[in-house]
C-alpha cells in the first residue's frame, strides 16, 4: 500500500501552511505502514470526527468515517467499537472539542480503557471560529472571548489522562511529522484507550511554532521509562500549557500498560456481530408501508 491510496479528491480548505498538514501525513504514514506490515486492514479503519479544523481530516482520508457533533467524537467512536470490535477505530478531535464539551467523555473513556485511539489536534484554540480560549490555552491569552485576557489556569491533559486511566498517553508535535507517525503507530498498535495530545499551532490565532520549537525535547532521548506511573507523572506536570520562559516540553510516549479493555470485560460481545442475518427487505417494506 502507498501513502498515497489514502489521497482523496477533496480540495484541501485549511489555510496555507496549517499544522493539520502534518498530522494528516503522520496519521497516512502511520496507517500505511501498519497495513504494509500486516497489522491492520485498511478497510476496517474507521475514522471519527468532530467540528472545527481537525474535522476537515476525514474529507481527506480514503477510509470510512464518520462525523459526529462537537465534543462527542467519543460517543461515537466507542459506539462503532462496540459494534464492531474487529474495526480499528481513530477519533479525531480538537482541543475545544475533546476537553471543553467533550470532557466528560475523555474522562470515562480513559477510565474504561476502550479500545479506541484519540488524537488531539491541540492548538489551544477554537481556531475555527477566530481564536477563541479553550481550556488549554494560556494564561494572559487574549482573544475574541477574552479581550481582558484569560485569568483561568490551562487544563493539562496529560495528566488529567494519566489520573483517570488511560492505558497509553503521549504527546506529539505537528511539526515534527516522522516523530508524530511512531506515536501513531504505537498507539494503534496498543490494546486499549490511547490518547496523543498533538501540539498543533494555529498559524493565524495562536501561532507559537518558535516557542516549541526551542522547548520541545522526545522522552525517548531521556530513556523514559513508559511503564512507571509515577515517572510519567512527573514528566506530565513539567509543562503546564503556559506560556513561560523557562518551559521544558516533552514529547513522546509518557505511559503505557496493558490492561483488559472495555470489551474484552463483556462475554456478551465475544461474536456476535459476525453472524450472518438474512434479511427480507421487500418484507420489511411492506411492514413500513402506509
Amino acid at each position: 500500500m502507498k501513502v498515497s491510496d489514502l489521497d482523496t479528491e477533496v480540495p484541501i480548505t485549511w489555510c496555507p501552511g496549517c499544522t493539520n498538514f502534518g498530522i494528516l501525513t503522520a496519521v497516512k504514514k502511520a496507517i500505511a505502514n501498519l497495513v504494509n506490515k500486516r497489522v491492520i486492514k485498511k478497510e476496517n479503519v474507521v475514522a471519527v470526527t468532530g467540528i472545527g479544523c481537525h474535522a476537515k481530516i476525514y474529507d481527506y482520508l480514503n477510509l470510512n468515517g464518520y462525523y459526529s457533533i462537537h465534543g462527542r467524537v467519543l460517543p461515537a467512536a466507542i459506539g462503532i467499537k462496540l459494534g464492531n470490535p474487529e474495526l480499528t477505530v481513530l477519533g479525531f478531535g480538537g482541543d475545544g472539542d475533546t476537553y471543553a464539551e467533550g470532557i466528560g467523555h475523555f474522562i470515562h473513556a480513559c477510565r474504561y480503557n476502550v479500545d479506541v485511539k484519540m488524537i488531539v489536534h491541540n492548538n489551544q484554540v477554537f481556531a475555527l471560529t477566530t481564536g477563541q480560549a479553550t481550556p488549554t490555552t494560556e494564561t494572559g491569552f487574549k482573544g475574541k472571548s477574552t479581550p481582558l485576557g484569560v485569568f483561568e489556569k490551562p487544563l493539562n491533559p496529560i495528566v488529567v489522562a494519566l489520573t483517570c486511566g488511560a492505558t497509553f498517553v503521549a504527546r506529539g508535535f505537528a511539526v515534527d511529522v516522522e516523530h508524530l507517525t511512531m506515536l501513531i503507530e504505537e498507539a494503534i498498535k496498543h490494546k486499549g484507550f490511547a490518547i496523543i495530545d498533538v501540539l498543533q499551532p494555529c498559524l493565524t490565532y495562536h501561532n507559537i511554532i518558535p516557542y516549541l520549537k526551542e522547548r520541545v525535547y522526545k522522552l525517548e532521548d531521556v530513556k523514559h521509562d513508559v511503564t512507571n506511573f509515577d515517572e510519567a507523572m512527573e514528566k506530565a506536570i513539567e509543562w503546564d500549557y503556559t506560556l513561560r520562559k523557562d518551559a521544558k516540553i516533552p514529547i513522546g510516549i509518557f505511559y503505557r500498560v496493558r490492561r483488559k479493555t472495555y470489551e474484552e470485560s463483556w462475554p456478551q460481545l465475544k461474536v456476535w456481530w459476525k453472524k450472518k442475518r438474512k434479511v427480507n427487505i421487500n418484507k420489511l417494506l411492506k411492514e413500513v408501508e402506509v
